[in-house]
């Protein structure tokens, strides 16, 4: 479920928590104290606001910030008309925009990919996609998905986790300062250059290699009181061990079942 976007300085609400009976941990099914300790992980997993470098194409998805190669720091961002502008970057750490995250909702955009297709759209906090016309010139005000709203995020040679932006009619999204104004964001770049090379922010929650990482601490965070009481009995070590390998490799409740008739067997034998 895709959450609302929350910014630094944000309070956060607190969630309200049960307080838990006396014996509610020895009466409860062992499958019911598995779920329990399942939904607290993945709540945390998906509660991480926090943004992050996307590092490959296949990581862009979800919520971004399309950070530019500007001096002071910018990113792409669109007004409620769809008019693309330049914005400034407010929130990054030590003057390092691979630190930055997004203060407005203008500067958000969400990242989806066409099924099959490593093509992405990009669409507004408005409710509308990026666009680029023939001319190079960028809006946000499609209501639907079509070649001019597709784009291809090519990584940078010897820049990494750094992209240029192509469209469909093969140019490159590129800053323009050649103005006496802010920069601009054109469309109708021929070549990959600086001028092209982008930095795409994200949801941590939404990076694959992330995302499965956290997943795979998640699964490794139980401890040996918790494996007891899911059991109903002490366990040696190498049980321990043998549990832990079991939720990573997803046969948990087969193991933990084997281990409690063998502890019966155990015990009348």
């Amino acid at each position: 479920m895709v959450k609302p976007l929350t910014f630094k300085g944000d309070k956060k609400s607190k969630k309200r928590k049960r307080a838990a009976a006396p014996g509610d941990l020895e009466d409860a099914p062992s499958s019911k104290a598995l779920t329990t300790i399942s939904e607290a992980k993945s709540t945390e997993n998906e509660d991480d606001d926090s943004w992050v470098t996307a590092d490959a194409p296949g990581d862009i998805s979800g919520p971004v910030m399309v950070v530019l190669p500007t001096e002071p720091g910018t990113c792409l961002a669109c007004d409620a008309n769809g008019k693309i502008f330049t914005s400034a970057i407010e929130n990054f750490i030590d003057g390092d925009l691979a630190t930055a995250e997004p203060h407005d909702v203008r500067q958000v955009w969400i990242a989806n990919r066409a099924s099959g297709t490593e093509n992405l759209s990009l669409k507004g906090h408005h409710g509308k996609y990026l666009r680029c016309d023939k001319y190079g010139v960028l809006s946000a005000s499609s209501s639907a998905v079509s070649p001019e709203e597709s784009f291809l995020c090519i990584p940078v040679p010897d820049n990494p986790s750094t992209f240029s932006i192509q469209t469909q009619r093969e140019k490159f999204l590129a800053i323009d300062e050649s103005g006496s104004g802010a920069p601009q964001v054109r469309g109708d770049a021929e070549d990959i250059n600086f001028n092209t090379t982008f930095r795409i922010r994200m949801q941590a929650r939404f990076k694959p290699k992330l995302k499965a990482s956290k997943e795979q601490k998640a699964l490794e965070k139980i401890s040996r009181k918790e494996l007891e009481e899911i059991v109903g009995r002490r366990l040696e070590d190498d049980e321990v061990r043998k549990l832990k390998k079991a939720r990573r490799e997803g046969n948990f409740h087969e193991a933990a079942l084997d281990m409690k008739v063998k502890g019966k067997h155990d015990k009348w034998g």
